[in-house]
């Protein structure tokens, strides 16, 4: 795949949302390990409350209504995003999923999260470095892009939201825009349990 995403017309409209203030982000660490991230480190108190109001000021906006579908990360700061979100829509249950996952870290799972930074430079340099383990940025859009590409095959002029994670949904829209990979950090970045269309 090339550093952008060429699509055909999208039958669907694709909204983001990142996840609400979790535990992580208030002990400044780095969670991307499905083994401590799908079970724990959910959302803080501050989360929860982000998640409702940002899907209250969605709804009002007349942006999410309750006919909207739900695909999450099975990661618990995305889960309870999203069940908080599906509550205050009035929608119906979610679908978790793997492909929405936190990027993995790899060596810098566990570590403060001033580290990003280190990996934000390698991926300005190239989008398919693994170096510590990480997760290159291309194979984290070959699998998002995958799931659009079988959410295209199952609905028609529906409204879906994904659920995710800060790399992950910055990564995908990034790709959407055609803008090079190694720019998927951009000053634009998605605030904890932001909205955005895709």
């Amino acid at each position: 795949m090339s550093n952008s995403y060429k699509h055909n017309a999208l039958k669907n409209t694709y909204v983001l949302m990142r996840h609400g203030t979790s535990l992580a982000n208030d002990e400044g660490i780095i969670l991307s390990d499905p083994k401590k991230g799908v079970s724990g480190y959910g959302l803080s108190a501050t989360g929860k409350e982000e998640a409702r109001r940002s899907a209250q000021k969605a709804k009002e906006a007349g942006m999410l209504d309750a006919s909207v579908i739900i695909w999450s990360s099975d990661f618990a700061r995305a889960r309870e995003t999203a069940e908080i979100t599906a509550q205050v829509l009035g929608a119906k249950p979610i679908t978790l999923t793997q492909t929405l996952r936190e990027r993995f870290f790899g060596d810098w799972d566990g570590k403060e999260n001033s580290n990003y930074e280190k990996i934000w430079h390698d991926d300005a340099q190239d989008t398919d470095h693994t170096a510590s383990g990480v997760e290159s940025v291309k194979s984290v859009l070959n699998r998002v892009v995958a799931l659009i590409e079988e959410l295209e095959q199952t609905y028609t002029n529906k409204t879906i939201l994904l659920v995710s994670h800060g790399d992950t949904l910055q990564i995908l829209q990034t790709a959407f825009a055609n803008v090079p990979l190694s720019e998927h950090r951009p000053p634009q970045h998605l605030h904890t349990a932001e909205i955005r269309l895709l």
